[in-house]
């Protein structure tokens, strides 16, 4: 039996979601975990019906960055990324977007990242979800 545990994280003024939590820190390590993240922004309960990709990317990479800080770390922490896209091609289409939300966020940071498409999200209006790993200090 494992003596690694787990604490939940939950950036400050952020509602407690229902069966799951923003971020995850190991107790038996200093590995953090963070759950998928969308272009809601913070206090808003779904994404904004008319939002277009490129600020649905900007704000799940800003959330994913807010629970990172809310467990202690920076954005440089974050080792790992997955994106989950309902439109593949949204990515590339949208490139500019992508880098300028990258450089707002993460700077010249670049930790491993993977590009998955999928036929939906939890959220309909959900056209992004990025979900991330960081190891703290």
């Amino acid at each position: 039996m494992s003596d690694i545990g787990f604490t939940a994280v939950l950036p400050e003024g952020w509602p407690r979601p229902r069966g799951y939590a923003q971020g995850v820190v190991t107790t038996g390590g200093r590995v953090l975990r963070v759950a998928g993240q969308t272009g809601v922004a913070p206090g808003a309960q779904h994404v904004a019906p008319d939002a277009d990709f490129g600020a649905q990317f900007t704000q799940a990479l800003a959330n994913v960055v807010a629970v990172v800080q809310a467990a202690g770390g920076k954005a440089e922490h974050i080792v790992s990324l997955r994106a989950y896209l309902t439109q593949i091609g949204d990515f590339n289409a949208h490139g500019s977007a992508v880098g300028a939300a990258w450089g707002a966020s993460l700077g010249r940071h670049f930790p491993a990242m993977t590009i998955v498409g999928v036929t939906a999200l939890l959220d309909p209006a959900a056209r992004v979800e990025i979900e991330a790993e960081a190891v703290l200090p």
